[in-house]
């Protein structure tokens, strides 16, 4: 959603539009002065200003240039009914990409913002593709395990199939993803995540499919879902077992029709659009007891790809240390770090319960916590989670018979033990554990977790 500030001081130029451009789905701000739109340009994002050119105070050609000296980027539309041709070309040389004149064409403005959105669309698209993005997604591992997965990505991607890609948190999952959708034939589209898990349950359906102004208490303008911003390229669906069942039948739809509506619309609009899902929840059992729709777990697993824990890919560990301590001295600006053999040795021992990311926030732990140059064992051991079961302890989920019930047992004692590590605070425990805070609370209270 693009964020417009409109700097003008006849109240009804602000008000048509400020109205013109939220009903295209657009966040607006308005300011009566060129005073109050400086302030606001210096605490505010704002992507597109339309600035007119008489103002009291400070005019519209000063704001301009203000403007640009501390924001040279920022795309700024000048408006006047009494300016001259000179005024014009000043202002477009100063930096202004467009100039309109008073009465305003709303056909013009809207033509100027969607231009400008487009622009920074485009931006995005370049900005997901440039060094940065591409070594936060670059895949790393020589495994036999790790290969078979680059394979299958290296077979689907050529596709247009949907694929499901399951594995425990932490694995890799939205990099898989992101990977087949960088092998596509969409690439140069956008790569749109939505995670079920991280939103309300009573907001998901606006934030995946959009919705109209109005539609209910707090709509105040019309807002682009992330399925229709995905429209040409692909959508990630992940945490897809959080889903609520009647997202997951509109989601059905799109995947069997093409189709949707936005919530408090009427109106169905196409799209065309990659279905990419994850999930770390078993959608088998999901759908035997109802949670998950069947039809909808066979339209999404035609490419199952599942992806190794790390403790199944333990020849990685080292590749990876590596990778990450390179990556952080660059991300923090800081003396590259080494880690002893020894603390290799032990790492490649360790069961790493929170997979790769685990592993990744441990590397930027070590930069920013130690000095050392050569990280030893010593300085990893109090920085990463203690192994559950000393040798000879036994525990009460041992001796349960049902697999069920003994992982349910498990789950309850682990994650008390981390809860009563963090002293109960469930923000720093899901964050340890690599899990969403809602889906935690929802663990806690599912299990009958208590202090």
């Amino acid at each position: 959603m693009m964020h417009i500030l409109i700097v003008d001081d006849e109240k009804n130029i602000r008000k048509t539009l400020s109205d013109i451009l939220s009903d295209e789905g657009y966040n607006v701000i308005t300011a009566d002065s060129g005073e109050k739109g400086l302030k606001i340009l210096q605490n505010r994002r704002i992507e597109l200003m339309f600035l007119d050119v008489k103002l009291p105070g400070i005019d519209g050609i000063e704001v301009l240039k203000r403007t640009k000296e501390i924001l040279p980027a920022l795309d700024i539309v000048m408006i006047s009914g009494h300016s001259s041709i000179r005024t014009a070309v000043k202002a477009v040389r100063i930096g202004a990409y467009d100039f309109l004149e008073k009465p305003l064409s709303l056909h013009k403005v809207n033509i100027a913002a969607k231009h400008i959105s487009d622009k920074i669309r485009l931006y995005k698209k370049y900005e997901q593709t440039s060094e940065n993005v591409s070594k936060k997604y670059k895949m790393i591992g020589n495994s036999v395990a790790f290969q078979k997965v680059r394979n299958m990505i290296d077979r689907v991607s050529k596709t247009d199939s949907k694929v499901l890609i399951r594995g425990e948190s932490g694995t890799g999952k939205e990099l898989v993803a992101y990977t087949i959708h960088n092998q596509s034939q969409r690439k140069n589209e956008s790569f749109v995540k939505f995670n079920s898990a991280a939103i309300p349950t009573e907001l998901v359906e606006s934030e995946l499919f959009g919705h109209e102004k109005g539609a209910f208490t707090g709509a105040d303008k019309k807002r682009i879902g992330k399925l229709e911003q995905a429209d040409k390229g692909s959508l990630f669906l992940d945490e897809i077992g959080d889903m609520n069942l009647r997202a997951q039948a509109k989601i059905l739809r799109v995947i069997q029709e093409g189709t949707f509506e936005r919530v408090g619309s009427n109106k169905t609009l196409s799209i065309d659009v990659r279905i990419i899902a994850a999930t770390n929840k078993d959608l088998e059992k999901m759908t035997e007891e109802g949670e998950f729709r069947e039809d909808l777990f066979y339209r999404l697993n035609v490419i199952p790809i599942n992806i190794p824990a790390l403790r199944k890919r333990k020849s990685d560990i080292s590749i990876l240390l590596n990778y990450f301590s390179e990556y952080f001295a660059v991300e923090l600006k800081m003396e590259p770090k080494k880690f002893s053999e020894e603390a290799i040795d032990y790492l490649k021992n360790y069961e790493f319960p929170g997979n790769v990311r685990e592993l990744r926030n441990l590397v930027e732990r070590m930069y920013i916590l130690t000095d050392q140059k050569i990280i030893d064992k010593d300085a990893i051991l109090p920085n990463i989670k203690q192994q559950l079961q000393p040798k000879g302890k036994s525990y009460p989920f041992l001796k349960t018979q049902e697999f069920s019930k003994a992982k349910e047992e498990f789950e309850k004692y682990y994650l008390k033990k981390h809860l009563e590590k963090h002293n109960w605070k469930i923000t720093d425990t899901a964050k340890e554990l690599g899990l969403q805070q809602s889906n935690l609370s929802r663990k806690i209270k599912k299990l009958g977790i208590t202090r």
